[in-house]
Order: structure tokens, then C-alpha cells, then sequence
């Protein structure tokens, strides 16, 4: 019998039960996986405190995870039992087991550890769409990134600096400002100590920034608008210290004829042409060495709630592995 982390009701991290769960044969267009590693994000923490719905209950949490396809439906032609995989926007990755919509995953190429492609799918695919297509950051660009020590952050400062731009990001520790610089980052902003905005500033010589990229939400939107330049755009993409409370859209004009934009990596994958080029262009940026993926943290799935409790009081950097 395979098991899983379920959620029976909302709350915190004891409702994450490890259970016994019947997993079956896939259907047609689908494949069963065996887990090898899974990757842990903010976003389950969204969907066990309630602030992100799903659609039954019990649900088993988790967007990303590798594994070796175990059994393949009927109408599957490219994929293979034995094919090591990898996802990314797919919520039930918290179990050892899982059937799963073929067209929703991707081989793992030569050199990348099932660890590694369990870290990088869903931070990595999210710094492709906000890097390459929300704002297509290029050579010259400023921006400021928060939480820039996080999985998403570390990848993101990375890339950016591969696409030529200067990267200003927050962190809350000196520690995290010092693997935030080794990681290519120019300026760091520790914000417990320091007026983000005031620094941003400063190092933009009174300008701005022409992008933020902000997955803190109500603790920083205000001030993330502050740090942008004339028709900069503010990118929303997480709220991990509360929901950004109603705006007036005057503030945008009068700040400077500002962009905002709240999107999330399923709109941006929603097809499987359109998941299959955000994945391959994560994969050829990795495989080029220019973004390495730090798995810093390991947790036994059964363990979930302790990743939860670690994610959750920022002792995480880095990328985080549930191992089954």
C-alpha cells in the first residue's frame, strides 16, 4: 500500500496527515509514478492554511516532484515505463505513488539528479516565466527582487544575471545576504535592518527600478511600488506574509503610470506546448551551468510538517527535498 501527506481540513501544519491511499492503474492518457524526490514551496503552505482552495477534500498537497514512470495508459506513446520524469504544476505531488495526466511531465535530462529536477521544476519554471516572459528582463535592466536567498530568488538571481541585468535583492539575515552575493546578487538589502526603499533608491541614483519582483505581498506591495521607475511594472507573485489588501488603481498613475501584474505559473503553462518550452528552457540554462540549484534542506515526506514549520520561520535557503 503506497501513503501520502493528506489534508483533511484546512489549518496548520498538523493537519498534514501520512496516510495509507489506493493509487490504481492510470488511465489512458495518464502515467503512475514512483517518487523519488519531491519538491516543497510556498504555495503548499497556501493550499494547507486554506488561502488556496482545492477542489475535494481529502487532497494530497505538492506541485513538483521526479520519479521513475512505473506503468503508462493505453494511449501514452512518449513516455516508457522505467523513463525518469519530472513535473511542476500538479497539485498531489506529496506521496510516494501518483497517477498523473502524461502531458503534464517531462523527461529528465543526462546530468540532472532527480533531487535537483524535484528543486527546479515549479522555482525554476516560475523564474523562467517572470525572467523571459512576464517582463523579459534584458542587458541594462535594474530590478529588485525579494526574498532573494529563497529557491525562487536563487534561480531567478542567476538568470537575470546571465540575461545582463544588475539584481538588487532582499533578504532578512546576514547570512542570507552572503549566499545571496555568492549567487550573483549585486546589492543586497537586509530589510530588517534597513528601509528597502530607501536603499533601492540610493543605488539607482534616485531612479528606480524598471521591474520588482515581489512574492511577499502585504508586508512590501506599497513600498515595492515606491522602488519603481516611470512605467516600471510591479511583478505580484506570492503573498507569503499575508493577502495584498484592495487598491485604489489611481495609486498607479500617480506613482507613475505604473504596471501591475498577479500571475501564476498555470496560466503561463496551461498547455503542454507552453509547459514544454518554459521546461526546456529551464533545463538548457542548467545544463549550461550559468543557474545552479542549491538543494540546501532534505525532509523525510513523512515529515512534511517539519518542512512546513522550517519554511514557514524563513530557516529554509535555497531549495527544500521531501525524499519518500
Amino acid at each position: 500500500m503506497s501513503h501520502a501527506i493528506q489534508i483533511h481540513q484546512t489549518g496548520g501544519i498538523d493537519v498534514l496527515r501520512w496516510e495509507a491511499v489506493n493509487v490504481g492503474e492510470p488511465a489512458p492518457q495518464q502515467v503512475r509514478i514512483r517518487h523519488t524526490a519531491i519538491g516543497l514551496n510556498y504555495i503548499d503552505v497556501y493550499f494547507r492554511t486554506g488561502l488556496y482552495k482545492a477542489a475535494n477534500y481529502p487532497f494530497i498537497p505538492g506541485m513538483e516532484a521526479a520519479g521513475i514512470v512505473e506503468a503508462v495508459g493505453s494511449a501514452v506513446t512518449d513516455l516508457a515505463v522505467g523513463d525518469r520524469v519530472a513535473y511542476g504544476v500538479s497539485l498531489g505531488a506529496y506521496a510516494e505513488t501518483r497517477l498523473i495526466d502524461a502531458e503534464r511531465v517531462v523527461k529528465i535530462p543526462q546530468g540532472v539528479s532527480d533531487s535537483v529536477a524535484a528543486a527546479m521544476m515549479l522555482k525554476g519554471m516560475t523564474a523562467q516565466y517572470l525572467l523571459r516572459q512576464t517582463y523579459p528582463v534584458k542587458a541594462g535592466d535594474t530590478i529588485l527582487f525579494h526574498a532573494i536567498a529563497g529557491g525562487v530568488g536563487l534561480i531567478a538571481c542567476q538568470w537575470a544575471k546571465k540575461l545582463g541585468a544588475t539584481v538588487i535583492g532582499t533578504v532578512s539575515s546576514a547570512e542570507k545576504a552572503e549566499l545571496a552575493k555568492a549567487h550573483g546578487c549585486d546589492h543586497t538589502i537586509i530589510y530588517t535592518k534597513e528601509n528597502f526603499v530607501e536603499r533601492v533608491k540610493a543605488l539607482t541614483d534616485g531612479k528606480g527600478v524598471a521591474v520588482v519582483y515581489d512574492s511577499v505581498g502585504n508586508d512590501t506591495f506599497m513600498q515595492s511600488l515606491d522602488c519603481l521607475q516611470p512605467l516600471g511594472m510591479l511583478v505580484s507573485f506570492g503573498q507569503s506574509s499575508g493577502v495584498v489588501p484592495p487598491l485604489d488603481i489611481g495609486i498607479l498613475s500617480a506613482k507613475g503610470s505604473l504596471f501591475l501584474t498577479r500571475p501564476t505559473l498555470m496560466s503561463y503553462t496551461a498547455t503542454r506546448q507552453q509547459f514544454l518550452t518554459c521546461a526546456t528552457d529551464l533545463f538548457s540554462v542548467v545544463a549550461s551551468g550559468a543557474v545552479k540549484i542549491d538543494v540546501n534542506q532534505t525532509f523525510a515526506l513523512k515529515d512534511a510538517a517539519k518542512a512546513h514549520e522550517a519554511l514557514e520561520s524563513r530557516q529554509t535557503t535555497g531549495s527544500t527535498v521531501l525524499l519518500p
